[in-house]
């Protein structure tokens, strides 16, 4: 299984929060992400998105099919990330577009087995892959990207 987790993109200062829009700094923020994803993302990928206005409009920008789960909502837990995302047990390539710190507690998880607090900027993603190893499994980090890397 692969599963993407993918910040949203820079959006405004304002209230309330679900109904944050994304600045013009963000709108480019997720072009680009979506831009580089695009030509990597296999076609059965599946979309799950926060309600919040920011991610559904930094998940436009991918131009694909989508499904909004309020469980993705700010707030959430790195689990309920983890746990919606069906990670690691699920086949295919998973993308999730969510909210700090829980995206970023998310990854810690999946990787080291712990919750930790890790920062990821606004529009970035990690690519972590879970892949059989011996009689077990391992968490591979493919990729660390934000937008100004691109």
């Amino acid at each position: 299984m692969e599963l993407i987790l993918w910040r949203h993109a820079e959006a405004e200062d304002s209230f309330p929060d679900i109904r944050r829009a994304l600045t013009e700094k963000g709108h480019a923020q997720a072009r680009k992400i979506a831009g580089w994803l695009r030509s990597r993302l296999p076609k059965d990928a599946r979309v799950l998105v926060s309600p919040a206005v920011r991610t559904q409009q930094t998940v436009i920008a991918l131009g694909s099919d989508f499904i909004t789960v309020d469980a993705l909502a700010p707030g959430a837990d790195a689990q309920t990330i983890l746990d919606t995302a069906e990670w690691p047990r699920a086949g295919g390539t998973v993308v999730i577009i969510g909210h700090q710190p829980t995206l970023g507690a998310a990854a810690a998880l999946a990787l080291t087995g712990t919750e930790q607090h890790w920062s990821l900027k606004k529009g970035a993603i990690l690519w972590l892959a879970s892949r059989k190893h011996g009689n077990g499994s391992e968490t591979v980090l493919k990729a660390a990207i934000s937008p100004d890397l691109l």
